[in-house]
């Protein structure tokens, strides 16, 4: 009884997570490289598949939950809420509208992330006519004060070691073999969420 309590409390002290749907940054400008509203980061703008967003959102909810450091709201709870909300206020004000959002779901943290890139592989695991690419970012608000407190990015595409040996490392990570656009983003984001501090270091900053 003892152990159990003490798990349910340890529990009830995590922080609380909101994951909210990938966002796609918009330009009047196709020709130019997409920037990231949040970041200012610059990647290759490319195609995004229908239901990208989606697959992204969903990775990114499963992979907090495995990491077990906060207490995370269901996907369909922050989607339902989000689907009521103003879309433009996301795109002309995204770190404020994000903010204002965990507020209104009471949560400690919110994730907000921009998807600028996902192609498919044409071909197969073996042998590809066009390799995946994906390029995205994810940004980790602290509500109480609105302070950004941890930036993720993800921008890749694919490369034989014939084209260019210096992969070799990145290569063999990848299981030696063509991924889908879904299979490079997975293995992406952890190598990502590798570098996310815990929950009292977040707290912590300033």
């Amino acid at each position: 009884m003892l152990l159990s309590w003490s798990m349910e409390v340890r529990a009830e002290t995590k922080p609380t997570l909101a994951i909210l749907p990938f966002l796609i940054e918009r330009t009047d400008d196709p020709s130019r490289g997409a920037v990231c509203p949040v970041c200012q980061g610059v990647y290759k703008r490319g195609n995004t598949l229908y239901g990208s967003q989606r697959t992204l959102t969903q990775l990114l909810q499963q992979k907090m939950d495995t990491l077990e450091t906060f207490k995370i709201l269901p996907l369909e709870r922050v989607e339902d809420a989000f689907s009521k909300t103003n879309k433009g206020q996301f795109e002309l004000r995204p770190l404020r509208s994000a903010i204002q959002f965990g507020k209104e779901l009471n949560v400690d943290f919110i994730f907000v992330g921009y998807l600028f890139r996902f192609e498919e592989r044409i071909g197969s695991r073996i042998g590809a006519e066009k390799t995946a690419s994906v390029g995205f970012d994810v940004h980790l608000l602290r509500v109480r004060d609105g302070k950004r407190v941890w930036d993720g990015k993800f921008d890749e595409t694919q490369q034989a070691l014939s084209e260019n040996l210096l992969n070799i490392g990145s290569f063999v990570r990848r299981k030696a073999s063509w991924l889908t656009a879904e299979e490079l983003s997975s293995v992406g984001m952890d190598e990502m969420l590798k570098r996310l501090p815990g929950p009292k270091e977040l707290e912590e900053m300033s």
